[in-house]
């Protein structure tokens, strides 16, 4: 095989290969220094598998891994039948992950942004904060150190919330954090060592792959149908290599917007089961469906950890999320909670509990499932035509582009004129190919600046590529 056109990406790998260490680490530790310092310049296309693994005497698999490791840092992407390309350095902190907040241009309509409808939880925070200022004695408590876990009062609130998503937890297999990133990165600190392999649906929350690269864990994604995660898929890639766990989100999939049913979910359980592959299941949008169906932990509950929070249905700044573990995992997560924080911030857990427990928090996630309804009502008109799928208490749709356009090239057209949507590429994970997909969401601007930006994103789809929406 011809290598010439490659001949700086084989001459710095081949350097590498004589570390000692294993070889898809040096290999990729050596493309990784040349992508920063240079020599491997922003859009170059980095040699083919099998080409890299014959000029390198090793196997396809070690390149892989190597590209794969690169990737995960953000110095890369791979094109489905393309091949893999060096980023510019402008893309490469952007790639998979979202903002904080918007970045507050003037006249900026944000349809990126699945969040709580802001409403009457501003007024009750104050309220809850002023009845807090007049209890010395629960303020002494909260102002000193607490249990890794959470009070025992916030544990059983976690498991009231938890049990909304269809999973039974009494509180001492609860373990309260701040909000459902952290949840997720305690889970993955306590049961993932560094190169382990952690799969999910090939389209899959940001978060994760902020999580994963951050703690050295390998990241692959998998096939997907309108329901979720294809158990099929989760059984040949447990045969092809060693699972160690499967992040999945059975109820209201960000972002296609898909909710596994009892067969799905008892299947994948099962495969799980099998494998002897954890399941972290993430719900955090679940308490916005009624009613629920079962928890996976359901089908293997010796094996599943459950992600809820406050965030999506009562207020997104409370970061409060709650972790329902089986009972011998529930001391390792406390454990990477008092490594990243030593405990859950004990003020907003108990106002968050205080809700909970008092009925707040259900009636604030009723006001937003009508509220989404509500607002859906209004852009629906602006759907006519489009393939868009969404579903009840779900507060964005998935919409397939008509050809010929392509999401990257009309999130980018959008933004442009004032309209922030997210893509499909902005959610993948893994090589399979990506959809012409985009989320919009309808929770972010007001009634007003709602309807105008989904008649911009219509128009834009009716008019076609290459047009200006002045």
């Amino acid at each position: 095989m011809r290598v010439n056109k490659y001949i700086d990406a084989v001459t710095i790998a081949r350097s590498a290969v004589s570390d000692g260490r294993p070889r898809y680490r040096v290999i990729g530790e050596a493309l990784a220094q040349a992508v920063l310092d240079g020599r491997l310049r922003a859009d170059a296309k980095l040699p083919p598998l099998r080409v890299l693994a014959d000029a390198l005497s090793v196997t396809v698999g070690t390149v892989g891994r190597a590209y794969a490791e690169i990737e995960r840092q953000g110095l890369v992407t791979s094109r489905v039948g393309d091949g893999t390309y060096v980023l510019p350095p402008g893309e490469r902190t952007q790639k998979n992950e979202f903002d904080n907040a918007p970045d507050g241009k003037p006249g900026l309509i944000d349809l990126s942004r699945n969040m709580h409808i802001p409403g009457e939880e501003s007024a009750l925070l104050g309220e809850a904060l002023l009845r807090l200022g007049g209890d010395r004695r629960v303020l002494t408590q909260l102002g000193s150190y607490l249990p890794d876990t959470g009070l025992r009062r916030h544990r059983e609130a976690g498991a009231q919330w938890i049990g909304l998503s269809g999973r039974n937890a009494v509180a001492e297999q609860i373990v309260v954090t701040n909000g459902a990133q952290h949840a997720l990165l305690c889970t993955m600190m306590a049961t993932l060592r560094k190169d382990e392999l952690i799969v999910a649906e090939h389209l899959t929350y940001p978060g994760l792959v902020a999580a994963a690269r951050g703690l050295g864990v390998r990241l692959d994604g998998l096939a997907m149908d309108a329901q979720g995660l294809l158990p099929e898929a989760l059984e040949e890639a447990c045969l092809r290599q060693r699972v160690h766990a499967l992040y999945c989100t059975p109820t209201l999939h960000n972002p296609t917007t898909g909710t596994m049913d009892l067969a799905r979910r008892q299947a994948i359980a099962e495969v799980c089961q099998r494998h002897n592959v954890l399941i972290i299941e993430d719900d955090a949008h679940g308490v916005l469906v009624a009613p629920h169906l079962p928890s996976l932990a359901q089908f293997a509950p010796s094996r599943t950890v459950t992600i809820g929070s406050l965030t999506k249905a009562v207020s997104a700044g409370l970061r409060v999320g709650f972790i329902a573990a089986p009972d011998h995992l529930v001391g390792r997560i406390a454990s990477a909670v008092r490594t990243t924080c030593w405990m859950a911030t004990p003020l907003t857990a108990e106002i968050g509990a205080g809700w909970i427990l008092d009925g707040t928090a259900a009636r604030l996630c009723t006001h937003q499932r009508v509220e989404i309804s509500r607002r859906k009502a209004l852009v629906e008109p602006t759907l006519t035509g489009l393939e868009a799928r969404t579903d009840e208490g779900c507060y964005h749709y998935w919409i397939t582009l008509p050809e010929p356009w392509r999401a990257s090239e009309l999130a980018a057209e959008l933004e442009a004129h004032g309209v922030v949507v997210k893509s499909a590429e902005s959610f993948a994970v893994g090589r399979i190919g990506v959809p012409q997909c985009i989320r919009t969401s309808v929770s972010g601007p007001g009634d007003d600046a709602l309807i105008e930006g989904f008649q911009r994103l219509a128009g834009a789809l009716a008019e076609g590529p290459c047009r200006t929406l002045d």
